[in-house]
């Protein structure tokens, strides 16, 4: 079976990470097992001065394995790699729950805060379906309430199964 994968995407600010979280934690109550990427427009490290991994990074490691009790990290030194480098690496799962990646062309909800942003959805035939506070008036796209999660987790698996 081809592993399930959906996104979130949306601006800034428009609620994707609450919506990933509350998916997660609905996925997980039906017993799906879950796996999220998120994609961050800035450098990322997950690492602090000071402690041994730090050190060997700092010293030239191009991998450094971080492994203690209960999880593990694994962080490379290269350029930002694809979604699909990243996706080779993780286990395999029920549901990946990709936030952001906005120009990838995986199946995606868009999420809408309050004010004047402009539509994903225009532009991206990936984007299967709107969550947003009030209904979006220039779409025929299914239209979610942000805070409905298992209306759109129900949404997700029908479109993902």
């Amino acid at each position: 079976m081809q592993q399930r994968v959906f996104g979130v995407t949306g601006w800034k600010n428009a609620g994707k990470t609450t919506l990933v979280e509350r998916l997660v934690a609905e996925f997980v109550r039906r017993g799906w097992r879950v796996a999220t990427i998120k994609h961050a427009h800035h450098e990322v490290d997950i690492d602090r001065p000071g402690t041994d991994s730090f050190r060997h990074r700092a010293a030239g490691a191009t991998e450094v394995a971080l492994v203690g009790g209960r999880r593990y990290a694994i962080m490379r030194e290269q350029e930002e790699p694809t979604l699909a480098e990243v996706m080779a690496r993780l286990a395999s799962m029920d549901l990946v729950l990709i936030e952001g990646f906005k120009r990838e062309p995986h199946a995606k909800i868009e999420v809408r805060g309050g004010g004047d942003q402009a539509s994903l959805a225009a532009k991206d035939p990936n984007i299967l379906a709107i969550a947003a506070d009030t209904q979006p008036a220039e779409t025929g796209l299914p239209w979610f309430r942000r805070d409905d999660v298992v209306a759109i987790a129900d949404f997700i698996a029908a479109k993902t199964g």
